[in-house]
């Protein structure tokens, strides 16, 4: 049995926040400790009542005065995109044309997959994300590279393979009958082993035909514990070219409804020009709209309007979406979303943020079970964040007076220096420079 005692101030949200002044929706201990023991958390609350359930001898990972929170999760991005990442000068369907498709046809080569793989994950790590979904290359060695890479950091990540059959380079193409084959060997090989969970990922409509559309139906059918992963609605002219590829569809939405794509194990990556018949839509269905702030502005594609959501019923989450988003950074995401939102005169108060980075988004995933908040039973994926990571924060942080002014300088000036350590199942990922003490604690 391996345990570890990790201490600090606690942050860990129990609902969505209603409001800036919701203290009910959120635990916080100002000297707390987290017990883990053999990756999952085993006690979580005050340090003087925990620490006395651990055993004699247990290691104490003193992170005072730093707040521990759930690892970070992020719901949409693109690893074979990790180099592509500040690309110059192109809008959606020439950006993929110029740059990611050209990239993503490195991903033919293992070695590449597997080295890019690595520093992905490493990347994600080094800025509090402890799970991620990503898209993968057409290719089935890059979704084995990726399952690798988190299985060997013991990190629970969500993937897939696209399936494109057409609009793209033939070296990036599959058919609908290779595309459902390798999606199906894929999910035998790594759909429930150790942490991975595999994503169905159909591209998005440009990229698929009828026909593959049908294979996806089916993989949905057969693997309803899959999660399922697609694009809509980011940019106006994909939205006319992929609704001229399908007359018979009422719009964007009803593509995916036709194919029996839309479930609570749906993540629709931008959703932004999206009818009120859409979003309810995906209300109906409790499909996910997935808010890609930093991507959107990078891209000129539009502002999401978390207000309709909200209003209309419909789910959403929070992601980086690289290499369009310019920041592996959930910290620097939420930034961008503050203004994207604060444009369309929405607020996003700095509680709501850090719900949606850890509880909201687990939520989305249906995972909340297992990642997103400090309970006992959860895996032991913690963040360690340090509000004085920058010179400037440090200054800034002399005339905080709240916890919300603390997460609000964390949100809108924080990014990896910012992240002090990292947990996996309680292994520490980041190093110890950061710990700032470390000793040996004795129960009597």
């Amino acid at each position: 049995m391996s345990e570890l005692l990790i201490r600090g101030r606690l942050l860990t949200f129990i609902e969505e926040p209603k409001g800036i002044d919701d203290t009910a929706s959120y635990l916080t201990v100002d000297d707390g400790a987290v017990l883990v023991r053999d990756g999952k958390i085993a006690a979580v609350g005050d340090y003087a009542e925990v620490s006395k359930g651990a055993s004699a001898g247990v290691e104490v990972a003193d992170h005072r005065p730093h707040l521990i929170l759930p690892g970070l999760i992020d719901t949409h991005l693109h690893f074979p995109q990790t180099q592509a990442i500040a690309s110059y000068g192109a809008q959606l369907l020439e950006w993929l044309n110029t740059y990611i498709f050209v990239e993503e046809q490195k991903f033919a080569e293992p070695e590449h997959a597997a080295f890019i793989a690595g520093r992905f994950m490493d990347e994600l790590l080094s800025n509090g994300t402890t799970t991620a979904v990503a898209y993968c290359s057409v290719h089935p060695q890059s979704v084995d590279a990726y399952f690798t890479a988190a299985e060997q950091r013991g990190m629970l990540m969500v993937g897939g393979k696209v399936m494109m059959d057409r609009n793209a380079p033939d070296a990036l193409r599959d058919t609908p009958q290779k595309g459902y084959d390798e999606t199906k060997r894929l999910i035998g090989k790594w759909h429930g082993r150790g942490r991975a969970h595999y994503a169905i990922s159909p591209r998005f409509a440009i990229t698929s035909t009828p026909e593959q559309m049908e294979m996806a139906q089916a993989l949905v059918a057969e693997h309803p514990d899959c999660h399922v992963q697609t694009h809509l609605s980011e940019n106006k002219d994909e939205i006319a070219f992929a609704t001229s590829l399908y007359p018979q569809a009422k719009d964007y939405t009803d593509i995916y409804a036709r194919y029996g794509l839309l479930t609570d194990k749906m993540l629709l990556g931008h959703c932004i020009y999206l009818s009120d018949r859409e979003i309810s839509v995906l209300a109906e269905t409790g499909a996910v709209g997935v808010f890609c702030p930093t991507s959107n502005l990078f891209l000129g594609s539009g502002l999401f309007d978390r207000d309709r959501f909200d209003k209309l019923g419909a789910r959403w989450s929070v992601a980086t979406d690289v290499g369009a988003g310019t920041s592996f950074s959930m910290l620097e995401t939420m930034d961008e979303a503050y203004k994207v939102l604060h444009l369309q005169g929405q607020r996003l108060s700095p509680l709501n943020s850090f719900y949606r980075m850890t509880l909201g988004n687990a939520r989305a995933l249906g995972l909340q079970d297992r990642i997103g908040s400090l309970h006992v039973g959860a895996d032991a994926d913690i963040v360690v964040l340090d509000s004085s990571g920058k010179s400037a924060m440090e200054l800034r942080m002399r005339t905080a007076k709240s916890l919300t002014d603390e997460l609000f300088i964390l949100q809108t000036m924080g990014d990896d220096r910012c992240v002090a350590q990292v947990y996996v199942a309680g292994k520490a990922m980041k190093g110890r420079k950061a710990v700032t003490a470390k000793r040996t604690l004795e129960v009597a």
